[in-house]
């Protein structure tokens, strides 16, 4: 059974991530509907406040492609 209350505060987090992140979700929905394929590399990079970074890629496959229909059939 779904938590009515657990979902509004989801939705104002999420409100509030996209009022401080505008550019974010676009970025996304253009990514996702015209770059990501079978072979398509990801990369990531994160610097904390201190300038430290930490980097990583991944190769996505056929079955990452699988697994992101499935979630986006969910929401």
């Amino acid at each position: 059974m779904m938590d009515f209350t657990a979902i509004m505060k989801f939705k104002g987090a999420w409100d509030t991530f996209n009022k401080n992140h505008p550019k974010f979700m676009p970025f996304m929905q253009a990514v996702g509907q015209e770059a990501i394929a079978d072979g398509t590399i990801i990369e990531v990079k994160v610097t904390s406040p201190e300038g430290k970074e930490y980097n990583t890629n991944m190769k996505v496959t056929q079955s990452d492609l699988d697994l992101f229909a499935q979630l986006k059939g969910m929401m």
